[in-house]
């Protein structure tokens, strides 16, 4: 592969073609350069030199709607659904399976749109290249995508002009389902409060009530206005040569262009006079504990690098864990559960806001949070903030600027987040990068005296821009949302002759017609079967013993970093702790230690460590689904300095953890009040879990862990008291657990990888064998959960086979054919959810078909009924390509070098060898599209499937057809 090495990097004032370098900065926290280039159409572009094979691209359009029709949310769907290269109807979707990236998507934020992807294939690069640019400079905009995506008027039965006429559209949809969540309706409502005259008074992503007021015509002239090279911001990321990937943009961008001026600058908001107070509801049924109150206030220019850093800091000083002086009052107050949602510093907005609050509360609380979190601020302004809450904060910002990972998101595209920040805003992109001369200008102003008591006089205490905004739930909104709906519809369709109805079915037919269509997405860009890596990375890893504890150790670049991971294999787990298990890994780490309480803790991780985390799962055996294992895990990260510290810290945790009453009833608390707050953004995942649980036992005991049974068991706890019977059984987890056997890891470089983990080893002293829990899968009953949603989330489960089975890879394909193939367009397209897809968990067994934020209950169930009808379809080499390529990304994780050992190591350990993980690999590239034929007919057949649904209302009336009886439970 051609890289750009330091020698053949170019310099400034150099011409690229018609770019100009207009200067290039070392990043020696990652080992690269940021170059910095325009073009002479305006456009400007920032490439990021690393030696990194995940190599990134995005392009990102400044989009300031001055209404709440959801204009750019609509636009960034319908660029995405055919262009002038590729006018196949769906081309994003349709390059999913046809791609081995490891990202891929498109957003639209408050005021910009973006649309990144990653890849660590060379030709999957400039594929994607070209299909992203084509997608949002060319796009064809048809008619029909708009109607589908964005919003239109149709039939109940789409030929009958006498049924009942609706609203639909897939953002229509979505965004029903958005503004029914509080945290949204939060969101939207912060950007409104503090700054009413500028654009974040408008919703980005579309109100519902809004949504119809679009006119395709305005969403063409947005598009010409908003997408236009003299308005894009381009990225480029790793060691792909800059010279070809401009040359690409050239060719198939700006040669079409003429330069033009668009204004889509952003004002300051007008200074508020006095503070104000605002309320919101949302459709929630929570009166006693559904409401949050924040106090907001608006801050200097987001830009300001300085400013940035300071707030960053003393939001992190105030609010940044539990120990902090602005959340332990809070929280120890005990009027609310835990801080609210927008707590803490926010730059995306132009200018900045800071805020804090609580949220679990009553409603009626707005003035007492507002008094509480004034009188918070000025006792610390006066007291003065202890030095070294400050150095603990500057401390993690450090790791921050260290770690180059992968985990979570790929760190090719943090690094292009953390540009964008500045660089929209017409600030330096390269402080989003680097703060080393805001850090030295800080800790110089430190050296002289107070900085940040003087930062909260000044623009919190003395500022009259701030807003106390309130989120109250309010039971009969949904009704009245729904009333309203109704009502919409009649004004809009008041006038409506019998041409107009005759209108409406022929675009309804219309539609249809096109989406049954089939596009030739041949003419599509794609890789093939030899593409796909025939192995899995063997990383080498030193293995001893201590005690009874396995100890590996991985040497890895970690850029000075030391990991930790300590998983306990546990012994036999009594079924009334199974429960408790997840509470326990919730409350171990943010309780107190070694005699220390909370707060001190809390104080302790953050002077020394990046972070410690503790978790609980359940793993199979490659061979055996009923073979199950449990396992607490530690895990914590340091810089190298302080890894003997993070030991130490870990050691703690774990054989000495302090659990009080009072603490324990405000972790759980919280955990309720972010549990509640999950379901509306994650209801698919809960009625995944909900259908798993009743075929098999591995997810049965997930489904306790993190489902929806975890929610009443924390509720049940929380609501009817069993807070001393908890922390009795908290401590014998605790025995139980220094019984376990300790399978340790340690990642770091070589210099630093001889870390002593004997203080954590040496805290297991028991004998007991490891466990093998035998739950029961749930009984076989359709499973409806109601709680306050416009929009259902449908999902079925099916059991299947064990990892090493010769059947699985043919189900791991299968599942990715159904998903692309079959779901995207019956449940999206034809059905209005904002999502569909199926799933097959390769150590679990478990396959599951589900959608998202879905209009629709029956005929959902209908389309995952019909599923076996679509494999008789004319399918072939191609459908059955793309789903291995699919497929085998799954296999293929992006990995980072704090991740990549301990993977390996863990599997290892699990039984996931390399040569179990490449046997499977070569499976699956021999699947044949006769053996996804005879896996569904074995495996997914309607007697084997288990049901669920979260949704607004009983669905039993809807689904009677079906022969499907639902056990309906209040969340």
């Amino acid at each position: 592969m051609t890289s750009t090495t330091s020698a053949a990097l170019p310099r400034v004032g150099d011409r690229l073609g018609r770019y100009t370098v207009q200067r290039l900065d070392a990043l020696p926290e990652m080992q690269g350069t940021l170059i910095l280039l325009s073009h002479e159409l305006g456009a400007r572009h920032a490439h990021v030199v690393r030696d990194d094979d995940n190599s990134a691209f995005g392009v990102t359009f400044p989009t300031v709607p001055r209404d709440s029709t959801g204009v750019a949310h609509i636009l960034e769907h319908i660029v995405l659904m055919g262009s002038q290269q590729y006018p196949v109807s769906d081309p994003f979707f349709a390059m999913l399976p046809r791609s081995l990236n490891t990202f891929m998507n498109a957003m639209t934020s408050n005021d910009w749109t973006t649309y990144p992807f990653a890849t660590r294939n060379e030709q999957d690069y400039f594929n994607l290249l070209s299909v992203y640019l084509d997608a949002t400079f060319f796009p064809l905009m048809r008619y029909e995508s708009f109607r589908q995506d964005g919003h239109r008027f149709e039939f109940e039965t789409p030929d009958d002009p006498t049924s009942a006429l609706k609203l639909q559209g897939v953002v229509y949809n979505e965004m029903k389902g958005a503004m029914a969540a509080p945290g949204a309706v939060m969101w939207r409502a912060f950007g409104k409060a503090l700054y009413p005259d500028l654009t974040y008074a408008n919703n980005s992503g579309g109100s519902p009530q809004d949504i119809p007021n679009l006119t395709y015509e305005g969403l063409r002239a947005f598009h010409a206005a908003h997408y236009h090279p003299s308005n894009a911001f381009f990225y480029t990321y790793g060691k792909l040569p800059l010279s070809r990937i401009l040359a690409d943009i050239e060719a198939h961008v700006m040669t079409h262009f003429t330069r033009q001026e668009l204004d889509v600058s952003i004002p300051d908001q007008a200074r508020f006079t006095q503070p104000r107070h605002e309320t919101v509801t949302y459709p929630g049924s929570d009166t006693e504990r559904g409401a949050q109150v924040s106090v907001a206030w608006k801050l200097g220019r987001s830009s300001d690098a300085d400013a940035n850093l300071r707030w960053s800091v003393l939001s992190d000083v105030l609010l940044g864990n539990a120990a902090a002086p602005l959340t332990r009052p809070l929280i120890e107050s005990g009027l609310g559960a835990g801080l609210a949602d927008l707590s803490g510093y926010r730059d995306g907005f132009r200018e900045g806001a800071f805020s804090a609050g609580l949220k679990g509360l009553p409603a009626g609380q707005a003035q007492a949070v507002e008094t509480l979190v004034l009188d918070t601020l000025r006792a610390v302004a006066d007291q003065g903030i202890d030095p070294a809450l400050i150095e603990s904060s500057l401390h993690q910002f450090e790791i921050a600027q260290k770690e180059v990972s992968n985990a979570g998101y790929p760190y090719a595209l943090q690094v292009m987040f953390r540009l964008l920040g500045p660089w929209l805003y017409g600030g330096d992109p390269i402080t989003g990068l680097r703060l080393d001369t805001e850090l030295e200008h800080l800790r110089a102003d430190l050296a002289r005296g107070q900085v940040f008591e003087p930062m909260i006089e000044r623009e919190l205490l003395n500022n009259p821009h701030r807003v106390t905004l309130e989120l109250a739930p309010d039971p009969q909104l949904a009704e009245r949302t729904e009333a309203d709906e109704q009502a919409l519809v009649a004004g809009l369709s008041a006038g409506f002759t019998d041409e107009d109805r005759a209108r409406i079915v022929a675009e309804s037919l219309r539609l249809k017609e096109l989406q049954a269509q089939e596009s030739d997405p041949n003419v599509l860009p794609t890789l093939a079967l030899s593409d796909v890596p025939p192995r899995v990375p063997r990383v080498a890893y030193t293995q001893e013993h201590a005690g009874r504890a396995t100890v590996a150790r991985v040497a890895q670049p970690t850029g000075g970093l030391s990991y930790v991971d300590v998983q306990v294999r546990l012994p036999a787990v009594p079924a009334d702790l199974l429960d408790t298990l997840p509470l326990y890994t919730f409350a171990v780490t943010r309780g107190g230690a070694a005699g220390d309480d909370y707060a001190a803790l809390a104080r302790r991780i953050e002077a020394v460590t990046g972070g410690i985390n503790a978790s609980v799962g359940v793993g199979t055996r490659p061979d055996d689904l009923d073979g199950l294992r449990l396992s607490v895990s530690f895990s914590g990260k340091a810089l190298a300095r302080n890894a003997p510290a993070l030991v130490d810290v870990l050691r703690d945790v774990i054989a000495t953890p302090v659990f009080t009453r009072e603490r324990l009833e405000q972790l759980l608390r919280q955990r309720l009040a972010g549990l509640k707050s999950s379901i509306l953004q994650g209801g698919n995942a809960y009625a995944e879990r909900l259908a798993a649980a009743q075929v098999s036992p591995a997810a049965a005991i997930t489904e306790h862990f993190s489902g929806l049974s975890a929610l009443a068991t924390l509720k049940t706890i929380v609501e009817e008291g069993g807070l001393d019977d908890l922390l009795v059984r908290l401590d014998r987890l605790h025995t139980l657990l220094l019984t376990g056997t300790p399978v340790l890891c340690v990642t770091a470089t070589g210099d630093d990888l001889g870390l002593d983990l004997t203080p954590v080893t040496a805290a297991f002293t028991g004998n007991l064998p490891v466990g093998a829990p035998h739950p029961e899968a749930a009984p076989r009953r359709p499973q409806a959960r109601i709680t306050d949603s416009p929009v259902a989330f449908n999902a079925v489960a099916f059991r299947t086979v064990p990892y090493t089975s010769p059947d699985s890879p043919a189900l791991l394909v299968l599942s990715r054919l159904l998903r692309s193939g079959y779901l995207l367009k019956e449940i999206r397209e034809k059905g209005g959810a904002y999502g569909g897809g199926a799933g097959f968990d390769t150590r679990e067994g478990v396959f599951t078909m589900s959608s998202y934020r879905d209009p629709n209950v029956k005929r959902t169930f209908e389309v995952f009924r019909d599923a076996r009808a679509f494999l008789d379809t004319d399918l072939g080499v191609r459908e059955l390509t793309e789903a291995i390529l699919s497929a085998s990304k799954l296999l293929d994780p992006l990995t980072s070098p704090d991740t990549i050992g301990r993977m390996r190591f863990f599997g290892d350990q699990a039984g996931y060898t390399p040569e179990v993980q490449d046997a499977y690999k070569a499976r699956l590239l021999a699947v044949t599209l006769d053996d996804l034929r005879r896996v569904m007919d074995t495996y997914l057949t309607p007697g084997r499937a288990a049901y669920a649904l979260v949704a607004g209302q009983d669905p039993n009336d809807d689904v009677r057809d079906l022969n499907l009886v639902f056990d309906v439970q209040a969340i």
